[in-house]
Order: C-alpha cells, then sequence, then structure tokens
C-alpha cells in the first residue's frame, strides 16, 4: 500500500503515520517527491485497508499497489528517480554515459582510455577490477591494485568510477573506491548480496541476469531499495535466446517497458547486448530512440590487445564517431548529452 501525504503535511503528521504502520508490525518507506512525500508499507502478508490510513492527519490518499515489486513502481513513486553522484547524474532528462575497458589492466590503459572517453563527452569511468569468468583460466582483474587505478584515473579526470562488485566478501573494499556499484548479470539474484547493497547507501547499477524476466529483475532491485538504498540504475545488458549470430539479443523491448512500470533509470548495455564490435554503434542508437537513460560502452585503447571482451569494445576514435552520432539521436528526442 501507498500513503500518499498532502503537500502542507507536517514532519508531525508524517511521523505519525510511520509509527502507526510500525505499530501493524510492518515496514514504512518514506519517498520524497518534488511536491509531496508518500510513505510505502511492505512486510503485510494480505491486502490491507485503506480507511485505516487515509482519516489520519495529513494524509491525502491511501492506494493499493497492484505489483508485486512495490517500491520500484511507478504505481509508488510518478516521478522519475535521478540519482546524483558527485555532480554527475544516473537519470534525469540528460543521458548518462559510462565508458570504459572491460578490465582494468595497467596505469597506462586505464589514463588513456579515461580521457579519451572524457574528450568524447563520457561522465562516468567503467573498468573492472575483479572479473568473473567462464573459464577459471581466463583474466580475473587485478583485484585492489585495479580499483587504485581506478581511483588515480578519477583523480586525473573527475570521471566518476563505476566497477563490479562480485560478492560480499568483497564488497567493503570496493565500495571505497567506486562511486557507483556495478551488479553483474550472474550476481543478479545473489539475494545475500542484494541485501548488503541496500544497507550500504551507495548507488548501484543492478544489470539484468541473461535469462531473468524484467518481473524478476524489478523484484531483484526490490530486494536493494526495500533493505533501504533507493539509488539503484537498472541496465539492460541482453539476454540468452536461440541465436548464434551475436552474443547475446540485446532486449530493447524492455527500455519502453520499464519506463512504464518503474521509476528508476535505464541504462543500456549495447557492448555486452550484441557482443560484436561494429554492430555496437547501432545498437547504442537504438537504445536512446527507445528511451534509455544512457549507455556502457567498452573501450579500449587497443581492441585486439585487450584482455577480455575485446571483440566488442571499441577504440577510442570509434567511440568518439558514437558519440557524435548519439548526440544526434538524443537531440532529435529533446535529451541532452
Amino acid at each position: 500500500m501507498l500513503i500518499v501525504m498532502k503537500p502542507q503535511a507536517s514532519t508531525a503528521q508524517i511521523g505519525a503515520v510511520v509509527e502507526k504502520i510500525h505499530a501493524l508490525g510492518l515496514a514504512a518507506h518514506e519517498i520524497p517527491g518534488a511536491q509531496r512525500v508518500a510513505i510505502g508499507i511492505t512486510g503485510n502478508r494480505g491486502a490491507l485497508d485503506p480507511e485505516a490510513f487515509a482519516s489520519l492527519p495529513g494524509v491525502a490518499d491511501a492506494i493499493r499497489v497492484s505489483q508485486p515489486f512495490k517500491l520500484v513502481s511507478r504505481e509508488v513513486k510518478e516521478e522519475d528517480t535521478v540519482i546524483e553522484v558527485g555532480g554527475s547524474r544516473l537519470g534525469g532528462m540528460g543521458l548518462a554515459i559510462i565508458a570504459g575497458p572491460c578490465s582494468v589492466e595497467s596505469e597506462e590503459q586505464i589514463l588513456e582510455v579515461a580521457r579519451g572517453v572524457k574528450e568524447s563527452g563520457a561522465t562516468f569511468l567503467r573498468g573492472g577490477a575483479f572479473k568473473p569468468r567462464t573459464s577459471p583460466y581466463e583474466f580475473q582483474g587485478l583485484g585492489e591494485a585495479g580499483l587504485k587505478l581506478l581511483a588515480l584515473a578519477r583523480e586525473k579526470t573527475g570521471l566518476k568510477v563505476v566497477t563490479e562488485v562480485m560478492d560480499t566478501e568483497d564488497l567493503p573494499l570496493v565500495a571505497d573506491y567506486a562511486d557507483v556499484l556495478q551488479l553483474g548479470a550472474r550476481n543478479m539474484q545473489n539475494f545475500s548480496l542484494l541485501r548488503r547493497l541496500g544497507k550500504l547507501g551507495k548507488p548501484v547499477l543492478l544489470k539484468r541476469g541473461a535469462s531473468a524476466t524484467i518481473k524478476e529483475w524489478l523484484m531483484a532491485a526490490e530486494y536493494i531499495v526495500s533493505a533501504g538504498n533507493y539509488e539503484v540504475a537498472l541496465c539492460e545488458r541482453g539476454i540468452r535466446t536461440f541465436e548464434t549470430m551475436t552474443r547475446n539479443t540485446l532486449d530493447l523491448n524492455a527500455v519502453p517497458v520499464l519506463k512504464v512500470l518503474t521509476h528508476l533509470p535505464v541504462i543500456v548495455d549495447p557492448s555486452h547486448g550484441i557482443g560484436v564490435r561494429r554492430h555496437v554503434p547501432a545498437m547504442a542508437r537504438a537504445a536512446i530512440a527507445a528511451g534509455a537513460d544512457g549507455l556502457i560502452i567498452e573501450v579500449h585503447p587497443h581492441p585486439d590487445q585487450a584482455l577480455s571482451d575485446g571483440h566488442q569494445s571499441l577504440s577510442l576514435p570509434e567511440f568518439a564517431d558514437l558519440m557524435r552520432a548519439v548526440r544526434v539521436i538524443a537531440g532529435a528526442i529533446g535529451r541532452p548529452v
């Protein structure tokens, strides 16, 4: 259930509603809006009676929420969530452009990429320090040394760092260095990690699992938000289908569907979504046209020499070309880059 407070509701009146929710043994989640506060209720086993709250002072309405993903639902919060990350944003009218290598390999590599993608218009730097790989014999990342290099690149360029956390054990270490914590497709339903991210209170980029439905993906986001962290962005990175000519099938259908269902920002990863370098720009343009709030693109100074995912990484000149095209598409739909 959602309790919508009147615009002029006092702090005391909001507190009284929260106190009543707690007295019923339920959880209250205050959701600030542009003009008024709403309070989401979770933990109830059955339907609640709206009349029990509608008559309380300061309450404008009490509404049943039909979706199982309650707190991330557009029913609970009409306004789009905008995540502020040290002067950069995920969500809102502007597009977030996250770019960088699959893996941090060296100081020279990460600084060259960071400077190059910033010059072309990126606002966030991506790079893996801990890499989940299908084979145990493939490059697994530099670990903390890679995190330190990402921090150095942030210091030199001002780009905010997006990097993946793989498990609860490494979470405190990665959180010390990252501005945005990426949760990869393999961990979308790692529920203990989702809960820890909810309590940490740091922005999260939640990637869709390779075989996850949109509902399952939103329920994973609900784990984080229900634990107290409202700074969650969703990342469509392709799903597994019968097609073998591409790495995955980039589900751009999900973008407009999500924009109706949830207030969370939606980012698209065409690099993993199609997995073929020459096709990444086309899917990036399509993602912006479909209404995505940003892109995450793999970029490497020398893709053919990359230790991981070189086949889907753009070179710096290719990324610059992509950004010029993205600006044209974004301008056509009234969104700045």
